[in-house]
């Protein structure tokens, strides 16, 4: 039997969000054809690695070369080195940069890197820096690919950036879209009791600051139905979240059941899916609520507007946004038909256009095209 592909995975960090739960779909889906050393430049933020499936071989790497700090030659050939020992380096955002940054200064016996680029923070959600620009254009140059989500980002990475589009691989998001569709578990979201005439209002998100979740907590307070809000994940903006809850008299009517792996069990137990962020690309709980048959209330951020299906479009609302937000939510709670017909909508578009198995097998291609090893993942 061949030796499984040995991949470093260069993370900003490793706390489960959306390019997180991407790439533990990918790695538990090649399986024993390769085994897989995270690195995450946020050593305490590991949440990710729940979901990783039983059988699939991994590591959080012990003492590696950080990859946060000023750029200098001896960080950037201690990474180089580092990289070495690898069969293929997969770079994940601003904060693993540096790792690319270092294949492009010392490449001389670095294995391939393909790039991964999400979005932005929130220090480039409202404009991208011209310094960072600059960095990303000059480092990327030596990696072999560059993968991106969202038709925004497509355009930065040619234009902007300007990389090479046969470079380039834009590979939207999918997800097993008919799981999505069984049995919900009603024990799966903890402290969650719906109830009599109780709307549901969720949302999955890494709490940052970025995902503007107070700005959802504030268009909830201004609804006038009966809502629950469900809030799904964890990170630093935790506190600040129930203070604005608090703030709005919602302290009994928010649910932050932290991190929750699974969604497929519970993101059906909502009723809308909500998005308050700043930016986004091509937001994979956006497709989760899809499969699940829920509609959207959302800013028009990144490619939210083309992900949806037309049904949901006027509940994708302007910018700014906290009232149109608000007006959203009510409109959709107070109308259980019209949920039901735009989540049907929004379901049909997902199993249509966002099942993982066509995913998967266009991450695989570019991956083993990297190496030049065709086959070995899939």
């Amino acid at each position: 039997m061949p030796q499984p592909v040995h991949i470093l995975h260069l993370h900003s960090t490793f706390a489960l969000g959306g390019k997180e739960a991407r790439a533990v779909r990918l790695m538990n889906a090649f399986g024993d054809k390769a085994r897989h050393t995270i690195v995450s430049g946020m050593p305490d933020q590991l949440s990710a690695q729940e979901a990783i499936a039983p059988g699939v071989r991994y590591e959080i790497a012990q003492d590696p070369p950080p990859l946060n700090g000023r750029p200098s030659v001896a960080r950037y050939e201690a990474m180089a080195r580092y990289m070495r020992r690898f069969d293929l380096v997969l770079t994940y955002n601003w904060g693993a940069m540096d790792g690319v940054m270092a294949r492009r200064v010392f490449a001389r016996g670095t294995p391939p890197l393909v790039h991964h680029e999400d979005g932005f923070n929130a220090d480039e959600a409202m404009g991208l820096k011209p310094v960072r620009n600059m960095f990303r254009r000059i480092a990327l140059g030596s990696a072999h690919a560059l993968i991106v989500p969202s038709r925004t980002l497509e355009t930065i990475a040619l234009g902007t950036w300007k990389q090479a589009p046969g470079k380039v691989h834009r590979i939207v998001n999918g997800i097993a879209t008919a799981r999505y569709a069984g049995k919900r578990d009603a024990r799966a979201i903890p402290g969650l009791v719906r109830k009599p005439g109780e709307v549901v209002v969720g949302t999955l998100a890494g709490l940052r600051y970025v995902k503007d979740i107070p700005a959802l907590v504030r268009a909830v307070g201004g609804c006038s139905s009966r809502i629950r809000l469900v809030i799904v994940g964890d990170g630093p903006e935790r506190d600040n979240i129930r203070n604005a809850a608090l703030a709005m008299g919602l302290g009994d009517q928010l649910v932050m059941p932290g991190f929750l792996p699974e969604p497929h069990l519970y993101v059906g137990r909502f009723d809308i899916m909500a998005l308050s962020s700043l930016s986004e690309q091509f937001p994979i709980s956006v497709v989760e609520a899809m499969a699940a048959g829920l509609p959207i209330a959302a800013p028009p951020v990144g490619d939210i507007p083309q992900m949806v299906a037309p049904d949901n479009a006027e509940f994708i609302t302007e910018l700014p946004g906290e009232v149109r937000l608000r007006d959203a939510i009510e409109a959709l709670a107070r109308d259980p038909e019209l949920r039901k017909k735009v989540g049907a909508a929004n379901q049909a578009k997902a199993r249509a256009e966002y099942d993982e198995a066509l995913m998967i097998r266009r991450y695989a291609e570019v991956y083993e095209t990297a190496m030049g090893r065709p086959g070995t993942l899939l």
